[in-house]
């Protein structure tokens, strides 16, 4: 098929996932919440951000795809098993990303169900038999195949697609920004921090890399530590996708 032509189709089923097979939920936490996310990861993810969750007391979750492992991504080390093991004992919470960070747009619904099937598997092994409850959709490329299937297997599945979630939102589709250096300039951080509490809404961010020189994909140890400062200022509760669902869809 023509490129453009593939790309033209692309297109179209992202646009259909934004408005099919859509499970609303209702996002009204008692007071507004905050949670941070990595996907990938990139070693950096865990060695630089690391210590900067821990100075501020916070957890995170960490999106894996175990075929990245020990491997590169983006020109960037990936993690390896003692970063995701140091994580887990640390209280941070993993979440799914497929097996091979694989587009939702390249598999049927049989492959993305061998993807995470394999995934599942890879966790557990080197977590002591962990289970993940979350999902982040690699690129933020969802299906309305794709969201049947990890609705039935997840609590929740996390996109890109910029905003507060608040009132009704799709559960296989939660907003999420992108704390990337590419798009950081364009975001009032402060603002959607003060829209979040205002709202009584959840905002959650993911990121990759963690660098003084990060990619167009990744942020700064400092760009990290003025997000998470604003959360506070903001007097959101900071807290893991997976207990902040907890909260948000109570």
């Amino acid at each position: 098929m023509h490129p453009l032509r593939m790309k033209q189709i692309d297109q179209m089923r992202r646009r259909a996932a934004r408005y099919l097979a859509v499970e609303a939920v209702e996002i009204a936490p008692a007071k507004g919440v905050f949670s941070l996310s990595f996907d990938d990861f990139p070693a950096t993810a865990w060695t630089e951000a690391g210590p900067v969750l821990a100075a501020h007391g916070v957890r995170a979750t960490y999106y894996v795809c175990g075929g990245l492992c020990d491997g590169v991504n983006m020109e960037r080390d990936q993690y390896r098993v003692e970063h995701l093991q140091e994580l887990h004992a640390a209280g941070h919470e993993v979440g799914c990303h497929t097996f091979g960070h694989t587009s939702a747009l390249r598999m049927d619904s049989e492959a993305l169900k061998l993807s995470l099937d394999t995934n599942a598997a890879w966790v557990a092994e080197r977590l002591d038999g962990y289970r993940m409850t979350t999902f982040a959709w690699p690129f933020g490329d969802a299906t309305v195949g794709g969201k049947r299937v990890v609705r039935g297997r997840f609590d929740l599945a996390r996109g890109v697609r910029d905003g507060v979630n608040a009132g009704r939102e799709d559960r296989a589709l939660i907003r999420s920004i992108g704390l990337e250096s590419r798009r950081l300039p364009g975001y009032d951080l402060e603002g959607l921090m003060a829209e979040a509490a205002d709202r009584r809404g959840w905002l959650t961010a993911y990121g990759h890399d963690v660098s003084e020189r990060p990619t167009d994909y990744g942020c700064t140890p400092e760009d990290l530590d003025r997000v998470l400062r604003a959360a506070k200022a903001a007097g959101l509760e900071v807290l893991p996708v997976g207990a902040a669902w907890g909260v948000v869809s109570a």
